[in-house]
Formats: C-alpha cells, structure tokens, sequence
C-alpha cells in the first residue's frame, strides 16, 4: 500500500528562521519550497546545487519534519558534513537524528541492524582495499596459483576487475572481455578467485565497500518487511550528485522512495564523467521514466564565471546528443575572452603557461589561485619540467608527479644498467620486477655482474649456480627484454634513448603492467609520454641526468617570495570536478589527446569526453587558456589537429594567441630535437 507524506504548511511564521526567499534567487526558491513527490533538479555549473540541497532540509525541518524522517545521500562524507554544518547554521541548532552520509556509510549503519536477515553478524567487519587485496592474494594461494612463477593478475587488478562487475551489475566474463580481453584464457580461474573470496568473506563476518551496497540492495528486494518499514521511515530522500550513480545506487533509492515518493536528486547529466567507475548516466536522463510524475527544476543561474567563459561552455555542450537542454546565465561582471594558444610544441605550450602564470601573479592572482588542467596525467610532463626550471612551485592533485611514478622509474632503471652496468639500486629495483626474483636472489645476481663492464656480458653471465628454477625463468625474461627486444648486441652507441623506452613498453614489461595494476594503459601513455621527451636527447647519460637532476631539484624546494601554501594546482580533469580557481589552463587540447581515442570507440564515449571538456570549462571563474602544440614530438614533422572540441566553438567567442610569426624552424629548442623542417605557423 502506498502513501504519500503530507508537508505540515501549519507552523507559526514566527517561529521561521530562515526567510527562504529572500536568500534564494527564485530558481532555487521553487525547489526549496515545491520539491513535493519525485523530483528532479539539473544544478548546472555553479548554480549553487549545495546550497539549494541545504536550504529545503532546513524548509523541511522548519515545517514540521522530524529529521529522523530525512534521509541525505551525498558521495563524500566531507560533502555530507558540510551540509549539515549550514543546517545548523540556519536552524541555529543541530539536527539530530537526520540521516546523512555517503551510500557507503548509510548502508553500513542499517545493515548493522538487519544484517542477520542475510546472514551475516551485526559486529561484521569492513575490509578496507588494503584488507581485500590481502584476502584475495590468500585466494590465489588457495587455487593453488603463484603470481611469482608466472605472469598473473595481481590481487589489485582482480579486486578492480570484480568491483567493476558488481556496481555495474554486469558479467564477469563481460568485464574481462571489455577491459582485459587477452585474459579470457585464465577466465574460470578469476571467476573461481571469485567464488572463494564471496565465500571467505561470509565466512568471516566482512565485507568489502562493494558489499555495503549490494547487500543493502539484496536485503530491500529480498525481505519487503524491511523494505517497507525503512521506506516508511524516510519521509523524504535527497541525493547529491546523482549524475555519477551506479545502478546499485539508483536501485536503492527507487527502492526507499517506494511508499512516499518524496525522492528528490540533484546532479547535472552535463557533468556526468565517472563510466570508468561504473556510473551511469541513464540514472539522470532516465529519471522521469523510472518515477512517474516526475517534477523537473533547472537551476541555470551561474555565480562562478564570467559572460565569456559560459558562453563557450553553453557552445561545447549542446553538440551532445542525449541530454537535458541547459543554458548557464552569468550573474558575474564581463571580463576578457577565453583565449586560444596554438604552440609549435609542448616544449612551447609549457613555456608559454609558465610566463603567464608569472604574469598573473605580478598582477595579483595568487598561484593557488591558478590551475592547470589535462586529460590525463601524462599531458603533465612537459610543464612540471618547466614549472621545475623557473622554481614555480606546484600541487599535483590525485596522483604522483610524473618522474615520481613507478613505472616512469621502472623505465629509467632499464636505461641506467645499460648505459651504467654498475649502478646496483636500478639493477635491484628491475631484478625485482621478475617472476620468481626476490630480494635475495636480485643481491646474489647483483654480485655476480658487479663488475662486469657492459650490460651485453651481465645478461649472459653463468648464472646456473645462484637461480632456483623460478628464478631462472624471471632472469630469462629479463635477459630476453635486453636482447630481443631492446637489441642491445645492434647497438653501437647510446645515442637514442627514446628507441630504447618504446620496444621496453612492448616488451615483457607491458604484461608486467597490465598483471599489476588496474590502470596499466595509463601508464604506457606515461612511457609514449617520457618517450616523446626523450627525442630531444642524442645521449642517454645526458637524458638520465637531465631527468634526474630536475628531478632533485622538484622536491620541497621553495622560494622565500612564496608562501609556505601557496602553489599553483596542477590536475586531471576528472580530480577538478566540483573545484574552481580564478584563473584555469587547459592543455595538450589535440585530437590524439582530448578526446581520448580509447574513450571515443566507447558506447557515448565522445559525449563523456565531451562533457569531461565542459567541466573542464567551467572550473574557470575570470580567465581561461585552451592551448595544444602544433608538433607531435620533437623530431616528426607530424601536425597535430586541435581537438575537435575546440573547432566547435565558434571563433568569435575566443581570442587567439599567436607565440610567435618566424618559421618554426628557427627555434632553438626543436633544432636541438633535430626537426628537419615544419612550416611557417602563418600557412597552417
């Protein structure tokens, strides 16, 4: 039987803290006050979604709801804190008893209370991601499989493998297929893995983040008692963000709402950008079908950026096809055009952002104040060199500089024993990369090459009596990636070193990569990346020393005009989402790069791109940069084409920066590259 919750309208108006529509533009005013039954609200780009969300639990409690009959979703809990904070803030006092939290967190609180319904104890234990790797490298011993004796995916790719199934609530077959074809051979086996860690885990009162929400949806589908009774208890359900739920997710809520239908979401299907994560955005677009009767508000007032800057936004975003048509509206002074730079490279691109950034710092704009964007974090490389070189100190967020990263350092410890036999820590740190090498046995072989004077005499060293089998099937490998496919015995100088990485990123190491880590076509996009930058080098010592020495020079050093916190925000688009800064450059905008060519072959990969591009936009509060490098390396006469996000916005709406007029020839820094030729930029 279903019911709809009354709103109580009967309170005194004297008691009223909050005069709703004087704080509120009328767009927001609507949904604060008319959000009866299911709603949906499309929050465009700054138009103030959390304050919205804050103000109708504050009208609601006002009116006569009990929190305890509210129940807030948010994806963070930092998000959920803040939101109740400003509750507290304009009621004056705490509410109480409301609920609040991420899916996570409030799945985890009613399944301590129903979770013997499923077979699980009350006092179950959460596993962590560190704790569920750990109990899947436990299930690979189980099945018998040594991931040191053979290449195998790691516990780490497993659980992503698994995760991904689940959220989205497809196959496993179906995800290994998708996203690791070359592994349909080991099949049975992951899926066995599987069936054993579902088993362990049962068995010992855990589960994992994925299971606070699969059992919270089997414990609504499977026992309607509970379903009806929690149902009945949340008068009204908001959820943040819900543009990046999961089919799990959205079947929860339907789930909850059933005896209300007081569901009220908020989100954008414009910057809808997580698939990778299982998002789907057919939560948001769908959402009328799912809940009949649906009422639907847009919030299209923008308080973040200027006229110029959402003029473009509103460009790139109406060549998606499947959405819900919006068109941000200023509320913030005009200012200067967006500007367009086309560089002759990424050398160039990286230069020219450094001296802007000096630039807008000497007119005020404080470095945290200014952001880079990217695609993807190896579009970085380039001007975290430069940004190195001129003592501009930089925040990378939601991940590791590039030189940093493991791979990136797996990579120059290949090309440090070639071009120095001796050098023991590379030796180690590669000889630990193989199957069935350790560190002991890696010290034992170290000390029979140590003093061997070139890398051809170490890789065919006896070295019968220190190898256990497994060991010796690792040295194999190793020896192999040197002789076959880095051809060392054809070398007769050390002149390439960018002819060096790319065979090692097809060799033996790439299925090290993809055994290891969930991301590892991101990480060959690094090594293409430290490839590219390599060309500019006709020495490999002179290539290691260069990285290594700026390298050195990156950390913690800091110059006494800035203060201690104040550093320029270099980040992928995907961790800016949410975030704004005064000043924002998107880079590397080519259509090898943004769009991302794996994403586009994709069901609406182009359209995720696309609005990944729109975010991207948007982040910016007074001045924006799209800039790409014309060149594809240093030493190709390869142009690059602008994205093709870019050659939808009309010309007018942007100014273009022109670098330089002389012949690109002419330039030091691609003559040392060896550039035979490129074009005057005035004929591209």
């Amino acid at each position: 039987m279903t019911k709809t919750f009354v709103l109580k309208t009967d309170a005194p108006v004297k008691d009223f803290k909050v005069n709703h529509q004087k704080e509120l533009n009328s767009e927001q005013y609507q949904v604060v006050t008319e959000a009866e039954g299911p709603c949906l609200v499309l929050a465009g780009a700054g138009s103030g979604k959390t304050r919205t969300i804050v103000y109708r639990v504050a009208y609601l409690i006002e009116r006569g709801v009990d929190p305890e009959n509210i129940l807030l979703v948010t994806f963070t809990n930092k998000a959920a804190r803040e939101m109740l904070s400003r509750v507290e803030l304009l009621l004056g006092r705490y509410p109480e008893k409301l609920w609040g939290g991420t899916f996570h967190h409030i799945g985890n609180r009613i399944l301590r209370k129903y979770a013997k319904h499923l077979g699980y104890q009350s006092n179950f234990t959460i596993l962590d991601e560190e704790d569920s790797k750990d109990l899947i490298k436990v299930c690979l011993k189980d099945e018998g499989i040594d991931i040191k004796a053979r290449r195998f995916p790691s516990a780490a790719v497993i659980k992503d493998l698994l995760s991904y199934a689940k959220n989205s609530q497809s196959k496993l077959a179906e995800v290994i297929e998708a996203r690791h074809p070359k592994w349909r051979e080991i099949e049975n086996q992951i899926v066995a893995i599987n069936k054993r860690y579902e088993d362990k885990k049962k068995a010992g009162n855990a589960m994992d983040f994925d299971d606070l929400l699969v059992n919270w949806l089997q414990l609504l589908k499977k026992f309607p008692q509970v379903k009806d009774r929690l149902s009945a208890q949340f008068h009204y359900i908001l959820v943040d963000e819900y543009q990046d739920t999961n089919y799990i997710q959205a079947a929860i809520i339907k789930e909850l709402a059933s005896v209300h239908h007081n569901v009220l979401v908020v989100g954008d299907d414009a910057q809808s950008i997580y698939s990778f994560r299982a998002a789907d955005i057919g939560n948001i677009l769908n959402f009328p079908e799912i809940f009949h009767g649906a009422k639907i508000f847009k919030l299209e007032t923008n308080y973040r950026s200027t006229p110029e800057i959402l003029a473009v936004a509103n460009e790139v975003i109406e060549n998606n096809p499947r959405q819900y048509p919006k068109v941000l509206k200023p509320m913030v002074k005009s200012f200067v055009k967006p500007n367009v730079v086309p560089a002759t490279s990424a050398s160039e691109e990286a230069q020219y952002i450094a001296e802007q950034i000096l630039t807008l710092r000497d007119e005020g704009v404080p470095l945290n104040k200014m952001a880079v964007l990217f695609r993807a974090s190896n579009h970085s490389q380039e001007l975290e060199m430069e940004l190195t070189k001129r003592d501009i100190p930089y925040d990378y967020r939601g991940g590791v500089r590039f030189f940093e990263r493991a791979h990136i350092k797996d990579t120059l410890a290949f090309l440090k024993v070639i071009g120095n036999p001796k050098d023991e820590a590379a030796w180690l740190r590669i000889l630990n990369l193989q199957v069935g090498i350790g560190d002991t046995t890696a010290s034992k072989i170290y000390r029979k090459i140590k003093d061997m004077d070139c890398i051809i005499k170490c890789v065919e060293a006896d070295l019968a009596d220190i190898l256990t089998p497994k060991a010796k099937i690792g040295w194999d490998s190793l020896a192999s990636i040197f002789v076959r496919d880095l051809e060392i015995k054809k070398l007769k100088d050390l002149s390439n070193p960018a002819g060096l990485i790319r065979p090692l990123a097809k060799s033996d190491y790439r299925n090290y990569l993809e055994a290891e880590y969930p991301n590892f076509q991101e990480r060959l996009d690094d090594l293409e990346q430290l490839a590219l930058f390599a060309e500019r080098y006709q020495d490999l010592n002179t290539f290691l020393s260069e990285v290594t020495l700026q390298e050195a020079f990156a950390v913690e050093r800091g110059r006494p005009d800035y203060s201690e916190d104040e550093k320029l925000v270099l980040t992928t688009i995907h961790q800016a989402k949410g975030l704004e800064w005064q000043a924002v450059f998107i880079i590397n905008l080519v259509d090898t790069a943004f769009p991302n060519q794996r994403a586009i072959v994709e069901e609406g990969g182009l359209e995720e791109e696309r609005r990944l591009f729109y975010v991207a936009i948007t982040r910016a509060q007074k001045q924006l940069f799209l800039s790409y490098p014309l060149t594809g390396s240093y030493s190709s006469m390869y142009l690059n084409t602008p994205s093709q996000f870019l050659q939808e916005i009309d010309e007018r709406l942007l100014e273009e920066i022109k670098l330089m007029k002389e012949n690109i020839w002419n330039r030091k820094d691609l003559n040392d590259g060896n550039i035979s030729y490129l074009p005057d930029l005035d004929s591209l």
